[in-house]
């Protein structure tokens, strides 16, 4: 079984304190570690859970559906299998409560492995997202937006997809935006021939502080650059179209806005910017400082011209003592005159240096720091100090040969660089070396670090006969620096694979430990953070709104909030945080952080609350609109009534006169003359008489069937024949469709039981029918199909036609009472007026498509 102690104990240290829930399994899904958080919500306790098989704690509950764990033994199964991390984006899992029943949750599951050098699995990293209240609140949220939807109606989808696409094109613009405000280089854009700033990211603007410049030409913004080939630069490209790349040019420029100008050098490419009618609008920089690098080539440029220079200097030594050795030969006559005096003065200074050899060599001696001589091509030990012989205890080195006394350093770097120290005379340096030698007591190759410095040794005539080193062994430092670095390693392995930014932050508030994760926040890498202020990363407004935060961690307190982080104007946060003090013999060095991004419930939280308080809000709102609605209608049910007695009293009281119109016109008629009637004028007036009092009677009889529609609404429900009712009017029809010449096909066979009024129904077909036939193409001979099938909760009636058809005016006012769009056929424009009056009286509906000089269908939906 796979131990707990294979996690480092700081590793497990944070872990436990993360604000989220994570375990961290072995590759064979045993439980090594469990955040706090995860306990909590779980319900269960740590010792219940190291150590043990995952689906051993958390198995399938046959009692539910909603407690199978076949998505998640897939999900880590896949990890093992692919090496790389699986979400599973919805998982319902049920959760045993403290009191015996279960709790039905929602989780959002993401399974990460952690591989080694190799790339062998060394750990899944197990998160789970508690979405239950997400889900809870969409479906709720659901519910808010269908009772929105009924009282608002369907918005037009036109206006939608214009919406759509302007978001569409306004999130392409905002993430274009962000990529230019993130990138690690100086990006700006001009418009115009005056090159005004349009857009600036933030390192282009530290160019010059917190000088504003969006908005005005780089003439006025950028005064200092009179003079320099900037503006002409800029100009030339705006004119041409040709791109210009500069290469470490110089620009000097205003960067503190205090008068003085910068020497600082740029590479940077000015590109133009055309229109869709490819013309110039402007001009695209790219940037990045290059002063560091030209400075640097400088200094080795100004080196090698010293190296010059003292080249020349050395030649012109050379020189001068060869004069000197001439005017020496000059001397020897004098010189011998004084041999007597010199070989006194000669034996007194060898005393004095003796004395001075005497002193050195002590001075080597009591150094603290290892030091030997070694002399001769071989490197005999001359001298060894006694810090020196420590580091080969119980070798015997002074007066033997180097590989003599260490035989193991023959192959070894250190060896190699003895013998060009010597050749070359050139002094060499080891920061960190390893030389392994064997240990006395064990006879066994030892791992062992050195620090060195490996000086050439002159004679009298300036040959190097040896090298004098300067040794300290660092073993320890390495190997303490190596262990640091092991563990650093393994906790950068494991953390880099969690969404939870991880940090550590010093006393000075600077980052000492930051993950892969706080790449995503911040334009800077993981590394680049380090030594970085808080303060200075965060931005000053985020700082601001956790700095109470800090001081309380640096305290010493172990402390978790959450609050919204206006990191950047676009970027905006809202997080979950966990500071965990470092203490160390009571003191606190610093502390470690962890941030979860929160947003996305956060937001899901606050737009169901807004959508309570709209829901609300509507619900107010509705209950004054049914009030007005209950008003209204009893207003409403008044006015039918007073308007059907106004019609039955109208068409009954307008039957006794119309009628005694018509027998004054006929005994008026009978008094005129015969050769009188015949006259043109005559004929004309009597027709016209005649007509009106024709369509007068008509009208009366159509008031009359609209009262008996509406005191007949309550036609008896029944089961009707649809076929018999069909064939029934098509024999009333027959002479129509003869004359007609009209062909009519009837497809009812998959229609549903219809339940109407069968006197209604036969009413509707036959409207229908007749229309059809009266408003047929004079250009075509009439085909008529009727059919009938099931959609929904509807049975629907289908009319369809070649006849005339109409545009959408006239459908518009098609069902009006009185509404006629055709003069050339006889009709009172009441029918259709009636048949829409009895469909919706029975909860239905009447829909028409139709199309000038192609045809019309007109479709019925009964409730079924």
């Amino acid at each position: 079984m796979t131990k707990i102690a294979s996690l480092p104990p700081e590793l497990l240290h944070v872990f436990e304190a993360l604000p989220e829930l994570y375990l961290i399994l072995s590759p064979d899904q045993v439980i090594l570690a469990a955040s706090d958080i995860y306990l909590k919500i779980t319900h269960k306790e740590r010792k219940s859970l190291l150590g043990q098989y995952l689906f051993d704690v958390f198995p399938d509950k046959p009692a539910t559906e909603n407690g199978k764990s076949i998505d998640l033994r897939y999900s880590l199964n896949w990890v093992l299998e692919n090496k790389k991390q699986h979400q599973i984006d919805l998982h319902r899992y049920d959760i045993l409560n403290e009191t015996g029943g279960f709790e039905e949750k929602y989780w959002q599951t993401i399974n990460t492995p952690v591989l080694n050098n190799e790339g062998t699995i060394e750990y899944i990293i197990h998160k789970v997202i508690d979405i239950t209240d997400q889900e809870l609140s969409k479906k709720q949220v659901e519910k808010y937006e269908q009772q929105l939807r009924k009282v608002l109606g369907k918005q037009n989808q036109t206006e939608t997809e214009l919406n759509y696409a302007r978001a569409e094109a306004d999130l392409e613009r905002k993430k274009l935006h962000n990529i230019f405000m993130q990138a690690p280089a100086m990006i700006c854009i001009f418009e115009g021939p005056q090159h005004k700033f349009k857009l600036v990211n933030p390192l282009y603007q530290t160019l010059v502080g917190n000088r504003p410049i969006v908005g005005m030409p780089i003439a006025e913004a950028m005064p200092e650059l009179a003079g320099q080939p900037i503006f002409d630069l800029l100009d030339q490209v705006y004119r041409t179209g040709e791109s210009f790349y500069a290469h470490e040019m110089k620009v000097q420029l205003d960067h503190e806005n205090t008068g003085g100008l910068g020497h600082n050098f740029y590479n940077f490419t000015y590109q133009a910017i055309r229109d869709i009618e490819d013309n110039i609008e402007g001009i695209m920089v790219f940037a990045y400082e290059v002063t560091q690098q030209v400075e640097a080539r400088r200094k080795v440029e100004q080196r090698e011209h010293d190296l010059k220079e003292l080249n020349l200097q050395l030649k012109n030594t050379n020189a001068e003592l060869q004069q000197t050795q001439f005017k020496l030969k000059d001397l020897n006559q004098e010189l011998e005159q004084r041999v007597i005096e010199r070989t006194k003065a000669l034996q007194q200074s060898q005393g004095e240096t003796e004395a001075q050899r005497n002193r050195l060599h002590q001075l080597f001696m009591e150094a603290p720091a290892p030091i030997c001589i070694l002399s001769g091509a071989d490197f005999v030990y001359e001298l060894v100090n006694p810090a020196y012989a420590q580091l080969f205890p119980g070798r015997d080195l002074l007066g033997k040969p180097i590989l003599v006394a260490l035989p193991e350093i023959k192959d070894n770097r250190v060896y190699k660089t003895f013998r060009e120290v010597y050749n070359t005379g050139k002094t060499h340096e080891e920061q960190e070396l390893l030389i392994p030698l064997i240990h006395p007591k064990t006879g066994l190759l030892e791992e062992r670090y050195f620090r060195y410095i490996q000086q050439a040794h002159f004679d009298e005539h300036g040959n190097v006969d040896g090298v004098v080193v300067f040794a300290l062994e660092i073993t320890e430092q390495v190997e303490a620096r190596k262990a640091v670095e092991a563990s650093a390693k393994q906790l950068r392995l494991v953390t880099d694979s969690l969404p939870v930014l991880i940090g550590y932050l010093d006393k000075e508030e600077k980052y000492r430990f930051a993950n892969k994760a706080y790449e995503t926040w911040f334009p800077l890498k993981s590394e680049e953070l380090l030594g970085r202020p808080v303060r200075e990363v965060v931005g000053e407004k985020a700082y601001q709104t956790v700095k109470g935060y800090i001081d309380r961690a640096l305290s010493g307190e172990r402390l978790n909030y959450e609050t919204k982080m206006p990191y950047r104007e676009d970027f905006v946060k809202y997080i979950r945080t966990s500071y965990v003090p470092d203490m160390r013999d009571g003191v606190v060095e610093g502390f470690f952080t962890l941030v979860t991004d929160v947003t996305e419930q956060t937001e899901a939280r606050l737009l169901v609350e807004e959508r309570e308080k709209e829901a609300l809000t509507l619900t107010r709102k509705l209950a004054a609109t049914n009030e007005e609605l209950t008003a209204t209608n009893k207003q409403l049910i008044r006015t039918k009534i007073d308007l059907d007695n106004f019609i039955y009293t109208a068409s009954h009281d307008l039957k006794a006169p119309i009628y005694n119109i018509e027998g004054l016109v006929n005994i008026l008629l009978e008094s005129i003359t015969e050769e009188t009637l015949a006259t043109r004028e005559m004929v004309r007036v009597k027709s016209m008489i005649e007509d009106s009092i024709a369509r007068f009677k008509r009208t009366i009889e159509h008031l009359t069937e609209i009262i008996k529609l509406q005191k007949e609404n309550n036609h008896e429900i029944v089961v009707v024949d649809l076929l018999e009712v069909i064939n029934d009017v098509r024999l009333d029809l027959s002479p129509q469709l003869e004359a007609a010449g009209a062909k009519l096909t009837i497809d009812v066979d998959k229609c549903p039981a219809i339940r109407f009024s069968q006197k209604n129904l036969r009413s509707v077909v036959y409207n229908l029918l007749s229309n059809a036939i009266k408003y047929s193409s004079p250009v075509r001979k009439p085909d008529i199909k009727l059919n009938c099938y099931p959609d929904g909760a509807y049975v629907v009636l289908e009319v369809v036609d070649n006849g005339l058809g109409m545009n959408k005016a006239g459908r518009q006012k098609l069902f009006a009472m009185f509404s006629r769009l055709h003069d050339h056929v006889e009709g009172s424009g009441i029918g259709l007026y009636m048949v829409k009056r009895i469909v919706e009286n029975a909860d239905g509906r009447i829909e028409v498509e139709s199309e000038p000089s192609v045809g019309s269908t007109f479709r019925v939906y009964f409730k079924s």
